[in-house]
C-alpha cells in the first residue's frame, strides 16, 4: 500500500506566514497556502504545505530569518483512509 505524506509549517500568526511565503518563493520552493488541518492545530488557521523533501531547506531559510516565528513543521502520513502523525 502506498503511503502519501504532506508536509505543514504552522505559525502563530499569518503575519509570519506571509513572511515566509516571500522567502520560499526567493528561494524557488513550491508551496501551497491551506487551511491548518484540525489534527495539528486549531491557531491561527493557516499553514504551508511544502514537499517533504523541502523541509531541511525550509529549516535552513527559518534558521537564516529568526524573526520568522513557526509552531513547527509537521507531517501528515496517510494510507488508505488511516491519518499518521509525525511530530
Amino acid at each position: 500500500m502506498e503511503k502519501e505524506s504532506k508536509s505543514f509549517v504552522l505559525f502563530p500568526s499569518h503575519m509570519h506566514g506571509l513572511s515566509l511565503e516571500r522567502k520560499l518563493k526567493e528561494n524557488g520552493i513550491k508551496y501551497a497556502i491551506s487551511p491548518t488541518p484540525r489534527e495539528l492545530s486549531s491557531c491561527c488557521g493557516i499553514s504551508i504545505m511544502i514537499s517533504s523533501t523541502d523541509i531541511e531547506a525550509v529549516r535552513e531559510i527559518l534558521s537564516e530569518n529568526p524573526g520568522i516565528k513557526t509552531d513547527g513543521i509537521h507531517t501528515i502520513n496517510r494510507q488508505a483512509k488511516k491519518r499518521f502523525f509525525d511530530f
